[in-house]
């Protein structure tokens, strides 16, 4: 059994605002729970994966990064 209710924001709003506060809890721990849903969440995990096996700047590369970066911005600003 099938049961379809097309409401408006404003009315779903008025109708949580009325129940008990415990069940408003409920409701809130039940949209704040992540469900993974078709592919996009299978290509958003692909994706995480994959930029967590990129690669990474060690400190010394970081540094050499912010000195090319801070000549690159003082020959631009001459």
């Amino acid at each position: 059994m099938e049961l379809k209710v097309e409401i408006g924001y404003e009315q779903l709003v008025q109708a949580i605002k009325q129940l008990p506060v415990s069940k408003i809890l409920q409701l809130k721990a039940e949209l704040a729970v992540e469900k993974p849903t078709g592919n996009h969440s299978a290509n958003s995990v692909d994706f995480q994966k994959l930029l967590l096996k990129g690669p990474v700047m060690d400190d010394k590369q970081y540094e050499g990064y912010k000195s090319l970066r801070n000549r690159f911005n003082k020959w631009r600003a001459k």
